[in-house]
């Protein structure tokens, strides 16, 4: 059996928003797993003593990662650190990219030189109407990200470019978050980027295809969607609340990973 020479990288701490914290893949207990937990189980089976450290809280925009995780990140010198940040700022009404892109060169420069490996990444991009009138935002999100990324040293992620991760069935039914297949995918993804060898080598390609729902079935989605996800996100956008308001960092400290 051919084993994986990559080298084992000993901790991960995972900075960002409601991605990171892993919405929503939900578990029976009514926590969310997600990619970077499910990341971390596979990393720590590389060898013993891992740690692992989950900074991210949902809702929370650029200017509060940099203020509320980077310094804290920074200094667990962990391994293997994960930034994913700004997208939530794309969508909301009044966007300064300008803003953006100077708060995320600020976290990676203060983040690059206290681990071994940086990892970045392009978010991924459901089809569909709502987000269209944002993707010129989020192009020019990702186009920062990949200039960081050659300045430092980052790994990028490039889940924007996945055609699986533009597939509506990889979206839960607030078409904003990730269903549980959409996180396996991009574990995989970041897994495959550090250089290990792949558990799921067409994590890329989208589910095999199947019926489309009837027009009256979209409609009553439609309907549902807009009722309990998308006026109750536009109400947060236009008074500046967030639903990661009042929430603690999803685990705060690296400590031993002890398994999902």
């Amino acid at each position: 059996m051919q084993t994986d020479p990559t080298p084992a990288y000993s901790s991960l701490v995972a900075l960002g928003d409601s991605f990171t914290e892993g919405m929503s893949d939900l578990l029976p207990d009514g926590t969310y797993r997600g990619w970077a937990d499910l990341l971390a189980a596979r990393m720590a089976a590389t060898g013993p003593g891992f740690r692992y450290a989950n900074l991210a809280v949902r809702g929370k925009l650029i200017q509060q990662i940099v203020d509320e995780q980077v310094e804290v990140a920074a200094a667990m010198r962990a391994d293997v650190v994960t930034l994913v940040g700004g997208l939530n700022d794309t969508l909301r009404p009044k966007c300064d990219m300008g803003r953006v892109r100077d708060l995320l060169t600020e976290a990676v420069e203060r983040l690059a030189p206290h681990c071994k490996q940086l990892v970045l990444m392009r978010s991924p991009g459901r089809q569909g109407p709502v987000l269209e009138r944002f993707r010129p935002r989020m192009e020019a999100l990702f186009e920062c990200v990949d200039e960081l990324a050659g300045r430092h040293g980052a790994l990028v992620v490039d889940l924007y470019g996945a055609p699986s991760l533009a597939d509506p069935r990889l979206w839960d039914v607030d078409r904003l978050h990730l269903t549980a297949d959409g996180h396996r995918r991009v574990a995989d993804a970041v897994w495959q980027t550090l250089g290990h060898a792949p558990e799921d080598p067409e994590w890329h390609l989208p589910p095999e295809a199947t019926l489309p729902p009837r027009w009256a079935a979209r409609r009553v989605e439609d309907a549902r969607f807009a009722r309990q996800h998308l006026l109750p996100w536009i109400g947060r956008r236009l008074t500046g609340r967030s639903s990661g308001d009042g929430l603690p960092p999803k685990r705060p400290e690296l400590l031993p990973y002890e398994g999902l």
